[in-house]
């Protein structure tokens, strides 16, 4: 191989292994101008976006020891969308380019040493956000104090409850 190709797949594989999230998108057919959109959009969700020859990217799996991403079944053009931080809202960004642009779809992905299916990445995609879901955590976690909390009120206002009744009916009765 060629020192450039060389040089390629190096720079390919610690893209890989630097980022937290990796999806392969095919993009033919699409306009310049409609990628130069995708890239300002996956950008402000902290992704790079570059177009790379699919056995290039095979070759960068086989380097990393990724058997699956060597044999995944890239065709055609492929973009590589990587970067670090919440990668459903990527993904969600992808999907929601699919539904204006149905040039743009997912082929799949590379997350957390588990290479993706194409089911996979919408999987992803349906997810809440990091935030929503770190809510939700905080959430369950608060929860059985805050029902403990809710029964001890209970029973305590349960007796007041009771006392309030008992000195009612003393009040009527004299």
């Amino acid at each position: 191989m060629r020192t450039e190709k060389n040089h390629l797949v190096k720079q390919i594989s610690s893209m890989i292994s630097s980022s937290d999230y990796v999806y392969f998108v095919s993009f033919s057919g699409l306009k310049v101008a409609d990628m130069n959109g995708l890239r300002r959009q996956l950008n402000a969700q902290s992704a790079e976006l570059h177009v790379l020859k699919n056995s290039l990217i095979r070759k960068a799996g086989a380097e990393l020891g990724i058997d699956a991403l060597a044999s995944a079944d890239l065709t055609l053009g492929t973009a590589m969308v990587y970067g670090s931080g919440d990668a459903s809202a990527v993904a969600k960004t992808i999907q929601e380019f699919n539904k204006k642009n149905e040039k743009v779809a997912a082929k799949g992905g590379f997350v957390e040493g588990s290479v993706l299916s194409v089911s996979d990445v919408d999987a992803i995609a349906s997810l809440p956000s990091k935030q929503v879901l770190q809510a939700m955590l905080l959430g369950v976690l608060q929860a059985p104090s805050r029902n403990l909390v809710t029964v001890l009120n209970a029973k305590a206002a349960s007796i007041l409850n009771v006392l309030n009744a008992y000195k009612d009916k003393k009040e009527n009765n004299n």
